[in-house]
Parts: C-alpha cells; structure tokens; sequence
C-alpha cells in the first residue's frame, strides 16, 4: 500500500507540461442547458468556468500536447524516454491503450506504454509505478500523463453532475537521480472496490452497450456527491497526516499541497482541519472544474511556472476518486 524511497536511486521530476481545450463552458452557459446557476454552482463547487474538447481534440490530443511540453521543460527528446504511462477514465479506444497513441504522435514505435486506471488517483498511482521502475534502476526517463475528455462521458441533463467536469491534459517526466534528498520521499495507493457506486459509469462487460443501455443514459457518469464528499475529507486529511509522519517531514516543512480538483468546499474543509492555510493549497478549480486523473498534473504545472513550487521545495499530491481510489505522494522537486 505504501512505499518509501530505495537507496540507490532517486525518482526526481524533471519536466512538467498542461493542455487544455480552448472552448470554455461557463456556469451562464450551463444555466441555458440545465436548471442552475451560476450562484448555486459557484457556492457548491468553487467552479466558474470548465474547459471542452472540440471535435478534432480527444484524450490522446491532449494528452500528446502535454507530454510533448514536459518533454521541452525536461530538455529532453521522445526518443529519452524509456516508458510512458496515461492515468485515464476516458481512453481514446477501449484498445489500443491510449499511451500508444500518444507514443506514436511523438515518433515512438518501440518504447513500452500502457494506460493506467485509477480515475482521480490515477496520476499518483502512475507516479508511483514510474518511481518504482526508476528506483530499481530499470528505466531512466517514464512519461507520465493525465488526460481525460469527461464531457464525452457527461450527461448534461443531469445538473448534479453535468456543473463539475471538464477537459484537459497534464503530463511529467520522472528522471533517475542519485540525488537521494530530492524525489519520491514517501507514496502510498489504496482501494476499496465495496464502494464503486459513489463513483461510476456503468456501460462495459457488465451492462453492453445496448439501445436499452443508452436509453437508461449509462454510458454517463454516475455519482453520489454527498457520500463522496463526506469521504474525500477524511481521507484528505488522514493521507497528508500519514504520508507526512512516514515520510518525516513537518507541515511547516510542505511547500504547497497539490490535490486533485474535485470540489473547493472538499480541499477548505480539508486544509481547515490539517490546520493549514489555503495559500497552501494548490487550486485551479475555478478554472477547470474537475478534470479526474489531469487535474493534479495540471496544477502541479501551474504552480511550478508560476512560481508557487520550485526545484528543493517538498509538495504533498493527494489523489481521492473512483474505485473507490485514495492516494498520496511527498516530493522534494
């Protein structure tokens, strides 16, 4: 469930890169469609505005234009890296793997990739399956991606679900380093299949796609906001006090907390009871809504060029979402 640093090794950032959709839906827009408002959603959520995919932009697009800008930030070249992963909910196909999409929009025909599902744990779940192939000195360079295309499974009919996703893409390389004071300091995964429902979409080998399954509206996602609200709290809270003591590391010593975009009232609830002020919470939902498995690489971008975070600083990713997934990562950049 948990793992800390090996000795040999270190799994250090080394480049970090975002994408998003042009198209912006705002709660006004929103309103048009079902019965809210901006007032109502603002309140409940923090989100304003998401962003959505046109036509022509798909999970793999975005994907690729983010990893294509963690690779210039790394100073690196495709050919540099020696795996690639993508944390998605929403693939390009059900097969190929949308990591080999993206391995061949950058020129690769041979590097290993493959996609990994965890919804809005995914990224630190690729995090920490990237460090593990970097600290047992297997591979070098992994490209980590987050991108998603929620809108392609959001029903804009249900206004309980429809005010929260949007789209977008954020990716980072994990270098190899024998630096041991900078990396992966301590990474822990969890999951409890007992509680899918709160979060799920139901169409797949269980429920085919059927003209009776598409009159059911299930090929869109499913949620229960009270229950998931109530959960991602306490977990918040008892991932960053439990990653912080196994990593030893003090909350004066953390720089920022990084969580995964879900809900601005989830995040305060949360900060408020680690007793930690919200300048040190890293958060864009506003922005994006949320963006499942891009939403923590995306703020992890975001707070790097804007200078909230910077290379010696100690950054907590907390990840919390379908599964029911939980997960957490202390880094020193």
């Amino acid at each position: 469930m948990s793992n800390s640093r090996m000795p040999q090794f270190s799994a250090i950032i080394t480049g970090t890169g975002s994408c998003l959709p042009d198209k912006r839906l705002t709660n006004d827009e929103l309103s048009k469609m079902v019965e809210t408002n901006d007032e109502w959603i603002a309140q409940r959520t923090g989100i304003r505005e998401r962003r959505i995919a046109s036509p022509s932009e798909s999970t793999a697009t975005l994907g690729s234009r983010a990893a294509t800008m963690a690779l210039k930030d790394a100073h690196f070249e495709p050919k540099d890296i020696d795996l690639l992963i993508c944390a998605t909910i929403t693939p390009e196909m059900l097969t190929p793997a949308t990591a080999c999409f993206i391995a061949a929009s950058l020129g690769l025909d041979i590097t290993p990739a493959f996609d990994l599902s965890a919804a809005c744990s995914g990224f630190v779940y690729a995090f920490d399956t990237a460090s593990a192939f970097i600290e047992s000195g297997r591979y070098k360079n992994v490209l980590i991606i987050g991108a998603e295309t929620l809108s392609r499974i959001t029903d804009f009919t249900d206004r309980g679900s429809c005010i929260l996703f949007g789209d977008g893409a954020g990716a980072a390389v994990v270098s190899r380093s024998t630096d041991l004071s900078r990396g992966r300091l301590f990474s822990s995964l969890y999951a409890d299949g007992h509680g899918w429902e709160y979060i799920y979409c139901p169409v797949g080998s269980r429920h085919p796609v059927s003209d009776q399954t598409v009159a059911a509206r299930n090929q869109y996602l499913k949620l229960k906001g009270r229950e998931v609200f109530k959960f991602a709290v306490s977990k918040f809270v008892e991932l960053v006090e439990d990653s912080l003591r196994k990593a030893q590391i003090t909350k004066d010593q953390v720089k920022l907390v990084i969580p995964h975009q879900s809900n601005q009232r989830i995040i305060e609830a949360a900060m408020e009871k680690l007793d930690l002020p919200m300048e040190r919470a890293m958060v864009n939902i506003s922005k994006y809504g949320n963006t499942s498995a891009a939403s923590i690489p995306i703020a992890l971008d975001e707070a790097l060029r804007s200078g909230k975070c910077a290379q010696g600083d100690v950054v907590v990713l907390i990840g919390i979402g379908g599964g029911l997934t939980w997960s957490s990562a202390v880094i020193r950049l």
